[in-house]
């Protein structure tokens, strides 16, 4: 099967350090080319893809402080995709841009898929998927669809990294951790104040975007100047995460926003650490509580819990991750929806009998 994956600009494909989306495109990607399949990947100059690399872009737009409108790229990269349509390049199209291509993309023939990887409860968001009904759509949960019923949902298929990616290590579990990105929606002073009321260390790795800024200078510093139960180590890679996983007692993600998925969970899962993580958004589908993690409802029911992390087999919930959360997996769910919305858009052949 020819194949377009069509990235964002903003982060490059895979991301230096934090990019969510731009990991999992990525991730699907190169497993559909594993898969023997002919992958074209719109995406920055400076991707790393074993798939064929179409840059609109020469570096990553986060990186690149001379791009000042960053849609004007992205207008520019959608064109060029439907120009190779024209030329019929192109057996599917799988888009991971939220709504931008559709007004577009559903006028003309070459089947396509949105991956909708962002929060739908906006009030903005009623009017586009009133007026976009059709175009078909993949939910990342099943939380993330409950604000627009509206949509064609074609089904939810769960983000997956790849097995090897990140392993259990071996070492002594002595803190507690967090990872990812600090933001008020992400519940770090939480996170803090559940780990000091357990006078337990926590270890927060994660990166501060230019947009929270004062949320860290004016909430979060105050929580780790003096703590001597807090070390922000920053942003970490992929290569780092493992080890830093391995050695948590749990990662906390006291979130306070309808979480579309939360890519840490299975980060943590895929090392063998359990999570407690805060009764939000995709939550509940993603850890089995008592078993990979448990789920609370604020900082006090949290804090109960830290004490059983223990008792969980991290044997038990890598073997969880291995089932539920692998990129091999969610490339195969994506293979059945790209055949599915095909069969739908081949034009049906009336067979006539010879007696009529």
């Amino acid at each position: 099967m020819r194949i377009a994956q069509v990235a964002p600009l903003t982060e490059a494909v895979p991301p230096k350090l934090y990019g969510g989306t731009e990991r999992v495109v990525h991730w699907l990607t190169e497993e559909l080319v594993a898969l023997g399949h002919d992958v074209t990947l719109f995406a920055s100059g400076d991707s790393h893809t074993s798939a064929k690399l179409e840059a609109t872009w020469p570096r990553a737009l986060r990186l690149d402080g001379s791009v000042r409108d960053p849609n004007a790229l992205h207008m520019v990269m959608l064109e060029r995709v439907r120009r190779k349509c024209d030329d019929e390049e192109f057996d599917f199209l799988h888009f991971h841009l939220d709504y931008y291509p559709w007004s577009l993309f559903m006028r003309q023939p070459t089947p396509f898929v949105t991956t909708l990887h962002g929060r739908l409860d906006l009030p903005e968001h009623q009017p586009v998927f009133d007026t976009f009904s059709s175009p078909p759509v993949i939910s990342i949960s099943n939380a993330q669809r409950r604000p627009v019923p509206q949509a064609n949902w074609v089904r939810t298929i769960y983000h997956g990294l790849p097995e090897d990616l990140l392993t259990p290590k071996s070492c002594k579990q002595e803190y507690l951790a967090v990872l990812g990105r600090i933001a008020p929606e992400k519940g770090v002073d939480r996170a803090i104040k559940i780990a000091t009321r357990c006078g337990i260390p926590l270890k927060i790795a994660a990166k501060v975007d230019r947009a929270d800024q004062d949320y860290y200078d004016q909430v979060i510093s105050p929580l780790i100047t003096g703590n001597p139960l807090v070390d922000y180590i920053g942003e970490i890679s992929d290569q780092e995460k493992s080890e830093f996983l391995s050695g948590a007692l749990g990662l906390l993600v006291p979130i306070d926003w309808p979480e579309p998925f939360g890519l840490v969970m299975i980060e943590a899962m895929a090392c063998g650490t359990p999570v407690i993580a805060y009764n939000r958004g995709s939550v509940p589908e993603i850890i089995d509580d008592g078993f990979t993690g448990f789920i609370v409802e604020d900082e006090t029911s949290a804090v109960a819990v830290v004490g059983k992390l223990p008792q969980l087999s991290r044997a038990a919930i890598r073997r969880q991750f291995e089932t539920r959360f692998t990129a091999r997996r969610m490339a195969l769910d994506y293979l059945a929806a790209y055949r599915r919305l095909m069969e739908a858009t081949e034009p049906r052949i009336k067979l006539v009998s010879s007696a009529e």
